[in-house]
């Protein structure tokens, strides 16, 4: 039992320094990280027709109808020669419809940051929730202080969490829109634009953060003064 409680401390103890570093060293270090990708090409593309990607599928020529109904009335009798557009596309010439490669190798950077942030406000969360101390009553300025950091860590987190369901919605709504390909001859991947957003939130979250918690830092460590402090 006392070796498990030795393990706890150590654990806490663990928490608390892995929190601190990554407060001081590793927020300032991802939010420059994260300033320097948003103005590569891949993400400060304006330009919407360099993320299009050609889906490699045929359009088949448009159905040319001539029929007429002689015993139809006048108003619903079909116009000669009427064209109708859209015919089933039986077979994909290249076997497959590729995904968007612009749109894949943004992905393929922006998941493993949505993921450490996830981790980081995890860490967060548990640090301040160790350093709040046994319940009072009186002198909680310091302990409600430390409980708004805890709220917004966790809108963090949950935010973080979504954006990983945007991704798979993308993925979900564009082979939807494929498999409708005889009314949509291409699919336009504006999705782009979305995924240039989540990164901008994940600076975002980590700028405000760090920003919010080296402000209350004090209060957030030491959350009540002693009565000793405040005789001088």
């Amino acid at each position: 039992m006392a070796d498990n409680a030795q393990k706890v401390l150590q654990y806490k103890e663990t928490v608390k320094k892995q929190a601190e570093d990554l407060i001081n060293n590793g927020f300032p270090r991802k939010i420059v990280e994260l300033n320097d990708l948003l103005a590569t090409p891949l993400f400060s593309t304006k330009n919407l027709e360099e993320v299009h990607q050609d889906l490699k599928v045929p359009i088949p020529s448009p159905i040319i109808s001539n029929n007429h109904d002689s015993c139809e009335t006048e108003t619903k009798k079909r116009k000669l020669d009427e064209v109708t557009a859209g015919t089933p596309v039986l077979v994909l010439p290249t076997g497959i419809v590729p995904c968007n490669s612009h749109i894949r190798q943004m992905i393929k950077i922006v998941k493993p940051y949505i993921w450490h942030l996830v981790e980081d406000a995890n860490l967060l969360k548990m640090w301040i929730s160790f350093l709040i101390p046994k319940i009072e009553d009186g002198n909680n300025f310091g302990v409600s202080i430390q409980e708004d950091m805890l709220a917004e860590i966790r809108t963090v987190e949950s935010e973080a969490a979504a954006f990983f369901d945007q991704i798979s919605r993308y993925f979900i709504t564009r082979g939807k829109i494929v498999t409708k390909v005889t009314k949509y001859p291409h699919v336009e991947d504006f999705r782009y634009v979305s995924l240039k957003l989540v990164m901008c939130e994940i600076r975002n979250h980590y700028s405000t953060l760090h920003d919010i918690i080296m402000k209350n830092l004090e209060k957030i460590k030491k959350p009540r003064t002693s009565n000793v402090d405040n005789l001088y």
